[in-house]
């Protein structure tokens, strides 16, 4: 019986080999011109098993027979039988199985008769659950199982089926099938140990069985459904908006992915300036943050209350940034008007400044010279004591965080207008018409208009004098016709009377009252007159322009006449004239 036994283990696993192959062969051609599967796939929560299955027992029955005779009976291996399983996995490695084998005898006629030649009237129907444990690892699972059920035997001969204990326990391997989304397996093999049980009575063809039988198997496993865990909890947030200044809020808005509705959802928050959270949203606050980049963590949890986030798959994290900027500095622009003024006058002067965030502006001001004054964006620039020339004004603007601008203009301030030129005054005229006899002399009446003239140069010490010395037509005739006579007379005397008139109120002036010679001149004109006008020559003045038709005196030739008085004379008129 034992070689029969290993004789038709051999002829199964064969059979296995031979049907294995082919499979593996075409799961091989068509894998080519795919992309090969991966490695790893999610395992399936329930694998359906069907197959070929050969059984080969080992025991034996002892028969009472009707003649009173014990006859012992061994079983027969089945060489045709079928495997059908149910596996529920409650994680990756370990599920719990329901198991169905047939074994039933393959008989040429009616049960119970002793002819046939696949299992010598031997009948096994195994019902059985269990645990089952398996290691996926790539494209190959090896599993074993242990299971308890009980089994409807046959006997050897003319036995009554009966139901009994059975027990198994064993292992395979199964090859994942690339095809089919891994939908379908091959079984390679299952190898198990069965001991079966049965109890046929004391009666005739009665007797009891104690079976260990070596059960091998082969065929296709189909998955359904995955162990893989549920999609996880994805996290992401958002700054809006992502750039800011100082003191504006940020709103920090989380989006996540993948939630239960069924389980509670925790959101948590951290980062500089996070004040505040409601659910998916949490606020930021920037009154204290200096200009920089900052980043904020979000996160959210989700599971039964008060245990949110203990599976791998429950809990996210993500992270944005925001940026606070530097506040711009602001800018100003500076205008006079009017932009030209007369010393003494004043002008307004117009700062415009202009902040980017409206930042509250303090205006100054100031001037290279003046004075200037005034608050907000004008001021008043005064000229008072500055000279002529261009004046720098600065307008000066600074926010409320000290960041300054500055701007300038300028204001001219016209030169005073020159002065007058000096001009020559005309003082008092000196007349020499009452002395018939000394035409030319200065007397006491001219000596009055003289003192006037040397009190006025006295005052003005850069000042001079001009005096201009005239004639009457009678004299003008007289000195012609001398100047006719001299022509043909070396020796003859010719008397310019106007030149006379000139050089001795000069001479009075200098040797009377002082006066540097050097400060008077003298000259004549062709004005008709016993005179001579006396004037004043400021300094810068040009006595030329001011005073045309004027002939300079050659003092080396008309000297000053001395003021001597008349010659008495000795009669009896004369005596009561008296000389001045």
């Amino acid at each position: 019986m034992y070689s029969q036994t290993l004789k038709s283990l051999c002829r199964v696993l064969a059979l296995t080999c031979v049907a294995v192959m082919p499979v593996a062969l075409a799961a091989q051609d068509a894998a080519k011109p795919a992309t090969k599967a991966p490695s790893e796939y999610s395992p399936s929560k329930w694998d359906i098993f069907a197959g070929y299955s050969y059984l080969a027992p080992k025991g034996t029955v002892d028969v009472p027979l009707p003649s009173g005779q014990v006859l012992p009976f061994s079983y027969k291996a089945v060489n045709v039988g079928g495997l059908f399983s149910g596996a529920y996995f409650f994680n990756k490695f370990v599920g719990a199985q329901a198991e169905l084998g047939l074994h039933e005898y393959g008989v040429e006629g009616a049960p119970g008769s002793l002819t046939g030649t696949k299992g010598n009237n031997d009948g096994f129907t195994t019902i059985a659950g269990g645990v089952i444990g398996r290691y996926p690892a790539g494209d190959l699972t090896p599993f074993i199982h242990g299971l308890v059920g009980t089994a409807r035997i046959d006997g050897p001969y003319h036995n009554p089926f009966r139901w009994g204990p059975d027990l198994t326990a064993g292992g395979g391997l199964d090859y994942e099938m690339p095809f089919f989304n891994h939908r379908f397996a091959l079984r390679l093999f299952q190898a198990d140990y069965e001991y079966m049980h049965a109890n046929f009575g004391p009666n005739a063809f009665g007797g009891r069985a104690n079976i260990n039988a070596a059960r091998l198997s082969t065929g296709l496993v189909y998955h359904i459904g995955t162990i893989a865990p549920p999609p996880a909890v994805t996290m992401a947030c958002a700054a809006n908006p992502a750039s800011v200044y100082p003191g504006e809020p940020i709103t920090i808005t989380g989006t996540a992915g993948n939630l239960n509705p069924k389980q509670n959802t925790v959101y948590h928050w951290s980062g500089d300036g996070v004040t505040g959270s409601n659910g998916s949203t949490a606020l930021v606050k920037t009154d204290n943050l200096a200009p920089g980049t900052y980043t904020v963590k979000c996160g959210v949890k989700q599971g039964k209350p008060g245990k949110e986030g203990l599976k791998p798959w429950q809990s996210a994290e993500g992270s944005t940034t925001f940026t606070v900027k530097q506040f711009e500095p602001p800018t100003v622009s500076c205008s006079a008007s009017p932009s030209t003024i007369k010393p003494g006058e004043s002008s307004t002067i117009t700062a415009t400044g202009v902040s980017p965030q409206n930042r509250p502006l303090t205006y100054t001001y100031s001037a290279s010279s003046g004075a200037i004054s005034g608050t907000g964006n004008t001021a008043t620039y005064s000229s008072t004591g500055a000279p002529a020339g261009p004046v720098e004004i600065t307008c000066n603007v600074s926010d409320d965080k000290g960041q300054p601008a500055s701007s300038n203009t300028s204001v001219t301030i016209q030169a005073p207008p020159p002065p007058p030129a000096p001009k020559t005054q005309a003082l008092c005229s000196l007349s020499f018409d009452k002395d018939t006899r000394r035409p030319t002399r200065v007397d006491n009446e001219a000596k009055a208009c003289l003192d006037d003239v040397a009190l006025s140069l006295q005052k003005q010490s850069d000042a001079k004098a001009v005096l201009v010395g005239n004639s009457n037509a009678k004299e003008k005739e007289k000195t012609a016709k001398q100047e006719k006579y001299a022509a043909k007379h070396k020796r003859a005397k010719v008397q310019d009377f106007a030149a006379e008139r000139a050089v001795n109120a000069k001479d009075y002036l200098v040797t009377e009252k002082g006066i540097d010679a050097s400060r008077v001149s003298v000259a004549t004109s062709t004005d008709d007159g016993q005179k001579v006008e006396d004037y004043l020559v400021p300094a810068g003045a040009n006595f030329s322009s001011d005073v045309q038709g004027t002939t300079p005196v050659d003092e080396t030739v008309v000297k000053p006449v001395a003021r001597k008085p008349l010659a008495q004379r000795h009669h009896a008129r004369s005596k009561a004239k008296a000389s001045n």
